[in-house]
């Protein structure tokens, strides 16, 4: 019996290079046809008109790990029109090993999963097969890998342990990773040295996979040092990289991309629409050493008057003079995942405010806050050096950049790029100010991190190709704030996901085609 058809009639068809209003068949999970389509009996039609048709997007670097089974982020997601995000993010998750280590330290960025309790990378992209609407594709997390070997050691691996990491990085490209990634201002990552991350990556680029760093440093200013290790273990591994969230003025962002390639690296990277960032309140403002620690005795060090005092004397002096936060620490670090319900009123508020409000003193209280909630806080942090759109689409004019949201899920009070990057990104950037064409967002949102990470035939509307497709308005726009996050993006009201509808009038259809994407070459759905 031959498969009904879904005919897309009347759209914009958009694919890197051109716009074409024609209608778009899929049947069987592929592009058909583009062009003019005949109707035939039992096709099931969508009027396109007005709207452009887009490859679905592929966000290169989200923390929907676990958070990806709850309808309210799926449906945050396509409604930007999202397909496919890229998870194990900043070299924290789940797999390898039992996901213990990840479901607590990064319980305010990525939360817990439903039904992985242990494995490795085949078994949790397994937990993805048909089980929700979107696709997942999956990078060996690095501090996991040292979490598994090494446990809490704040030391260079031995050769012996940095031999079993890398087996265990190799293991997760040959059951479908994409990669590799570090996050070195998180624990352990921060204690891994340059030649221990190198002889991980070794294993990716024999797979034909790519380096993803949330590079060491804290970017802005001293973006340098990030930069100059990339370059060091891109070259050390002779692997491609791709470096995530590269947030700093556009002169220093651009100036070190041309360095990195004058020295012959292969980079790419992501940067989000928006200034502020987001992260733990713990890695920001508390010493790495402590974080590291098991959370109870954390929880006693932060309660100790004696522990606290010291903190206060040695430590604290040193957050206020990082070139990212500085003395105005407090008033930069809003929060947004506050799970104790005696601080769940301070979730919206400035550190600085909620101080105020309990009526003590600033550092006092995020000791409190920290302690009582077991150091699972996130906030929206601030930066210091304000960059307008202007600034943003400067850097976004490299051609190395891709679409990312760095989308966090867990809180009650989000930053909104969670629910708004890619809708952002269309409205700020191809409709009201005409920085890129309908066919370069295609480019950049699309095919090129579809490319980058080996997804097979996704990211280009063609026949035979996936159809991962997002049908698009031309008001389309975010409407999450600062203020109001939880607001869903406008103007995406119908997406396929392998030519099954996952979002029909801007609802879930409650279908599940998505998939644990593996490698392509390494059984790529």
């Amino acid at each position: 019996m031959t498969p009904p058809r879904v005919v897309l009639r009347g759209g914009n068809v958009v694919t890197g290079e051109t716009i074409t209003r024609a209608d778009l068949c899929v049947r069987a999970g592929r592009i058909e046809a583009v062009g003019e389509i005949a109707p035939e009996p039992g096709d099931d039609v969508v009027d396109c008109s007005g709207r452009y048709l887009l490859p679905g997007f592929v966000d290169a670097h989200a923390h929907v790990d676990g958070a990806i089974f709850d309808s309210s982020v799926q449906l945050a997601l396509l409604r930007q029109g999202i397909t496919t995000a890229i998870v194990g993010q900043d070299g924290v998750s789940y797999a390898p090993g039992d996901g213990r280590y990840a479901t607590e330290y990064f319980a305010a960025i990525n939360g817990p999963h439903p039904t992985y309790s242990g494995g490795g990378v085949g078994e949790l992209l397994a937990s993805y097969d048909g089980a929700v609407p979107v696709n997942l594709g999956y990078l060996v997390p690095a501090s996991t890998v040292r979490n598994e070997v090494l446990g809490r050691a704040e030391r260079p691996a031995t050769p012996a342990e940095t031999e079993r990491m890398a087996d265990l990085v190799a293991t997760g490209m040959a059951e479908g990773a994409l990669g590799l990634s570090t996050g070195l201002d998180y624990v352990p990552g921060i204690f891994a040295p340059t030649h221990e991350i190198a002889a991980l990556c070794q294993p990716v680029a024999r797979a034909g996979g790519v380096y993803v760093s949330h590079m060491r440093g804290g970017y802005e200013h001293n973006s340098r040092e990030g930069t100059d290790e990339v370059v060091e273990i891109a070259k050390r591994a002779d692997v491609p990289v791709h470096v995530s969230h590269f947030h700093a003025e556009p002169t220093i962002v651009l100036g070190l991309l041309q360095q990195m390639r004058t020295e012959g690296v292969d980079v790419t990277f992501d940067a989000y629409p928006y200034t502020r960032g987001c992260t733990l309140v713990a890695m920001a403002i508390l010493p790495p050493e402590l974080v590291n620690r098991p959370v109870p005795e954390a929880e006693r060090t932060l309660r100790d008057p004696a522990a606290r005092a010291e903190l206060r004397r040695d430590w604290f002096p040193l957050v206020n003079e990082r070139p990212s936060l500085g003395p105005d620490w407090p008033a930069m670090i809003l929060l947004g995942h506050v799970p104790h319900p005696d601080y769940a009123w301070a979730a919206g508020a400035t550190l600085e405010d909620a101080a105020e409000q309990a009526g003590a003193d600033v550092i006092d209280f995020t000791l409190d806050l920290l302690a009582a909630c077991h150091l699972e806080v996130n906030a929206t942090m601030a930066v210091r050096y304000r960059r307008d759109t202007r600034d943003l689409a400067e850097i976004f004019a490299d051609p190395g950049h891709q679409g990312g949201s760095d989308g966090i899920f867990i809180g009650s009070h989000l930053h909104p790029r969670a629910k708004g990057s890619f809708a952002r990104y269309l409205k700020e950037f191809v409709i009201d100010n005409d920085h890129w064409t309908w066919p370069e967002a295609a480019r950049r949102l699309s095919e090129n991190p579809a490319r980058r990470f080996r997804l097979g035939e996704r990211g280009r509307l063609e026949p035979g190709w996936i159809a991962d497709i997002a049908v698009v308005a031309p008001d389309v726009a975010d409407r999450a704030t600062y203020e109001q996050p939880e607001r869903l993006a406008g103007g995406v009201d119908d997406v396929f996901v392998a030519g099954v509808a996952v979002l029909r009038a801007g609802g879930l259809t409650g279908r599940t085609p998505g998939a644990g994407l593996r490698r392509s070459g390494g059984g790529n759905r």
